[in-house]
Order: C-alpha cells, then sequence, then structure tokens
C-alpha cells in the first residue's frame, strides 16, 4: 500500500494483543498495541490512527467507553469492537454508538482481515471527500446513503468503479430510497465534480413542457414563447443530468432522447439548429424499464441504451440492519437543528421501526424522526414517539392478525422465519455458527433454512467468512 495505515490494537489479554498484532504486521499495517483503555487513549494523544480495534470487557474500564471517546474526540478514526461473549444486544448497541464491525472471538484470519480492509477502505474514502461533504448541503451529505448492509456495500463500490466514466447509468429502486443522492455521489465523485449537476425530474412536467426544459425552446415556438430558453441539457455542459422518473417520458419525448444519448446532439423547440452537448448522464426510475418495455411503454432501444450500468437500490425493508445508523444519523441532525437535548432512541423503539415495513423507504424514516424529535419530552425516543402507522403495524406483525390469507401453517410461518433468520444473520455479521447459536438450532439447520429462502446468496455476496 502507499500510504502505510496505522491501526491499534486493545485488550487486557497480551496474548491476543501480540498475535493480533503481528498478524496485522505481516498485512502490511504498521500496528500498536495496548492493555487498556488508560493506555488507549495515551496512544491516541500521540499518534494519529487510522482504525482503532478494542475488545469489549476489560478490568480497569470497557471497550464501549474507548468507542464513546474515540467517537467523541478522533471522529475520523474507525472502531471495531470484539468480545468473546456477544449478543445481539450488545452487538445492535456497538452499531448505534458508531463502531463500524462487531466480531466474536475466537478472531478468524480471514474474517479480520476481510473487515480490516473494507474498514480502512472506507476511512480512506471518508477523509478523501471531507472537502467534498463541506460542499454540499446536509441533504446530500454521502453518510445520507452509507450502510453495512451488503447490497449498499456493492453500490458503493458501483459508484467508485463508474464515477469517472462518461457511461450511463440507471438507478432503479422504490421512491424514496436515495436515487438522488446516489447520482449525486457519482457526479461528486468524478472529474466533473466542479461542472454543473442538473436534476430533472421527469414526472413533475407534462410534456409539451418537459421537451422545453430539456432542450429549450426558440421565441415563438409556441404560446408564451416569449424569448429563447436554454435548455437543462445545454446548462449540464461538460457536467451531469440526472433525469428523475424517465419511465414517464412520452414515446415521442424517448426519440429525442434516444439521439442525445448517442450523438450528444438535438434541437431546440421550434428551432432548426442543432446543438451539441458534452453531458453525462444519468437516469433514475422507480418502475422496473424492463416490464414498462414488455407492456410496450418503453422503448426497448431505448431501454438497451440506457442500461449500460444498472444501479438496483434496495428497500429500506431489506436491510434492517441499516435502520439503527439511519435513525442516529437523522436524529443527530434533526436535534441540532430543533436544538433538543435528546440522547438516542430506546430499545423498544429501535425494534418497532426494525419491524416496520417503510413503503416510503428512508425518506419515510427520516420525516418519522424528524416528528419523533419534535415531540418527544424526554431524554430519549420510546415507542410512544413513533407514528401510530409504526405501532399498529408492531401489533399486527406480533399475532399475524389483519387480513387473513388461506395457506397451511408451513407457508404462512416462512416469511417471519425468514426474517428472523436474516435478522440474526446480519446481527451476528453473517456468521453462520454465532447465528445458530443465538437461534439455537445447530449449523447444518441453518445451512438448510438460509438455502431455502435465498439467504446464502446474500451471505455469499456479503464477502464475509460463514
Amino acid at each position: 500500500m502507499s500510504e502505510r495505515v496505522r491501526l491499534l490494537v486493545i485488550d487486557d489479554d497480551n496474548i491476543i494483543v501480540e498475535s493480533l498484532s503481528e498478524f496485522l504486521r505481516l498485512e502490511g499495517y504498521e500496528v500498536d498495541g495496548g492493555e487498556s483503555v488508560r493506555q488507549a487513549l495515551a496512544a491516541l494523544e500521540r499518534q494519529r490512527y487510522q482504525l482503532v480495534i478494542t475488545d469489549v470487557n476489560m478490568a480497569e474500564s470497557d471497550g464501549f467507553d474507548l468507542l464513546r471517546t474515540v467517537k467523541d474526540r478522533y471522529p475520523d478514526t474507525v472502531v471495531i469492537m470484539i468480545t468473546g461473549y456477544g449478543t445481539i444486544d450488545s452487538a445492535v448497541e456497538a452499531i448505534k454508538l458508531g463502531a463500524y464491525d462487531y466480531l466474536t472471538k475466537p478472531i478468524i484470519d480471514d474474517e479480520i482481515r476481510l473487515v480490516v480492509e473494507r474498514a480502512v477502505k472506507q476511512q480512506a474514502l471518508i477523509r478523501e471527500n471531507q472537502d467534498l461533504r463541506r460542499q454540499l448541503d446536509l441533504r446530500y451529505n454521502l453518510d445520507n446513503i452509507i450502510g453495512h448492509d451488503y447490497q449498499m456495500l456493492k453500490i458503493f463500490d458501483l459508484v467508485e468503479a463508474v464515477a469517472d466514466s462518461t457511461t450511463t447509468v440507471l438507478i432503479q429502486g422504490d421512491s424514496g430510497t436515495g436515487k438522488s443522492l446516489i447520482a449525486r455521489a457519482i457526479h461528486y465523485r468524478s472529474s466533473r465534480r466542479d461542472k454543473p449537476f442538473v436534476e430533472v425530474s421527469c414526472g413533475a412536467l407534462p410534456e409539451t413542457l418537459l421537451e422545453s426544459e430539456l432542450f429549450g425552446h426558440v421565441k415563438g415556438a409556441f404560446t408564451n414563447a416569449m424569448n429563447d430558453k436554454e435548455g437543462k441539457f445545454k446548462a449540464a455542459h461538460q457536467g451531469t443530468i440526472f433525469l428523475d422518473e424517465i419511465s414517464t417520458a412520452s414515446p415521442a419525448l424517448q426519440v429525442k432522447l434516444l439521439r442525445v444519448l448517442q450523438e450528444r446532439q438535438f434541437e431546440p423547440v421550434g428551432s432548426n439548429q442543432t446543438d451539441t452537448v458534452e453531458t453525462r448522464v444519468i437516469l433514475a426510475s422507480n418502475r422496473d424499464l424492463s416490464a414498462e418495455v414488455e407492456a410496450g411503454r418503453f422503448r426497448q432501444d431505448l431501454y438497451y441504451r440506457v442500461n449500460v450500468v444498472a444501479i438496483q437500490v434496495p428497500p429500506l425493508r431489506q436491510r434492517i440492519g441499516d435502520i439503527p445508523l439511519l435513525a442516529d444519523y437523522f436524529l443527530e441532525k434533526y436535534r441540532k437543528q430543533l436544538h433538543k437535548e435528546i440522547l438516542g432512541l430506546t430499545d423498544e423503539a429501535l425494534r418497532l421501526m426494525q419491524a416496520y415495513s417503510w413503503k416510503g423507504n428512508v425518506r419515510e424514516l427520516e420525516n418519522c424522526i424528524e416528528r419523533a424529535v419534535v415531540l418527544s419530552k424526554g431524554r430519549y425516543i420510546t415507542d410512544q414517539d413513533l407514528p401510530a402507522s409504526i405501532l399498529e403495524h408492531s401489533g399486527e406483525a406480533a399475532v399475524g392478525e389483519g387480513v387473513y390469507k388461506p395457506a397451511s401453517l408451513k407457508e404462512a410461518l416462512e416469511d417471519p422465519e425468514k426474517r428472523i433468520i436474516r435478522a440474526a444473520l446480519e446481527a451476528n455479521h453473517w456468521n453462520r455458527q454465532a447465528t445458530a447459536e443465538v437461534l439455537e438450532i445447530n449449523r447444518t439447520t441453518l445451512y438448510k433454512k438460509m438455502k431455502r429462502y435465498g439467504l446464502e446468496v446474500e451471505a455469499a455476496s456479503a464477502g464475509r467468512r460463514m
């Protein structure tokens, strides 16, 4: 590696400190060690560390105290927690407090290697983009899309890979999942970052106005066209244009878009003059464009032209492990804006939020936290501060009441069983042995259920050692 990364290993067991430090040195890192929180804090005052690996249970003071101090004093330092007595509750608590990951002993070489590599990479990306983040409005901060779910990690890798190319990108996903944020992340990580980023919501404008908005018009092109107007494509010259809700474009407009994508040329409405632009195009849709093609509502040739690099943004209900991170982020945002002294969320409030379906995705979660901060009268957000829809959903989910759908008991239990297994796997960082122990089933039974529900594919994609 071009720059030696410095790590700090803290554990009151000197044998673990020495063995883990030696392993990480062989991996190419600069490593210092210590046996207490006091030694860790002294080391952090003397030296800058990219990463701290700390045991949870220590004699003088535990790893959670160290984690809180690091997050407060050294926010750019990434923390990984390790313990010999791991539980789901302590893992959730660690992530809520800002730990990057939570591992159980005995430490497996491949597992710690992968976690450290990812943590160092994220720390480097955070440092790289500090200047960028200061330029962006809080609404578009990259922190809004940071998550530990393997699906989001794949998206971050794609953003990294395509950012500095001219390739057309198609972002698909439900409304409220953050497609606009991903488009901005691609733009601001590219060499075009100093050029315009122009966003157009195609579904918000009628067909006649949308064509003028995109390509511009000349004076007299239509009623009330009193002057020439430059379109959004021209405004985005040498920058990026983001076309949201592209599935709503009319057939006639789709033809024009195809030409722009292929030739980078177009004529303003009412003009015979051809304009040429050099613009990066990113498109988004909350509908499945392949299904739109099958239904005859979207041109097949345009679909193949825009579907060069596709990013599928998962709904929030499919990455419940990110809900605590997002909730804490929005809590910090709104308690500062509203000047409220709220310390966090209760375990029950968090449990209800992770059990909720979030049809409005991240946008709905943000609104939920803002509402809770406004209404809360205590130091913590409780279940009583959450919207009625979340509480009602919890009551229905608890006993399976509501609308009865004819099914065998075995079929009816499949969905909740899958969700419970997936949540346990995420909480245990996809460690199969630890998950089996928590669920009190044997490892073979867990594997069979993972295979039945398609979870072994997620485990493989997560890149974690099973």
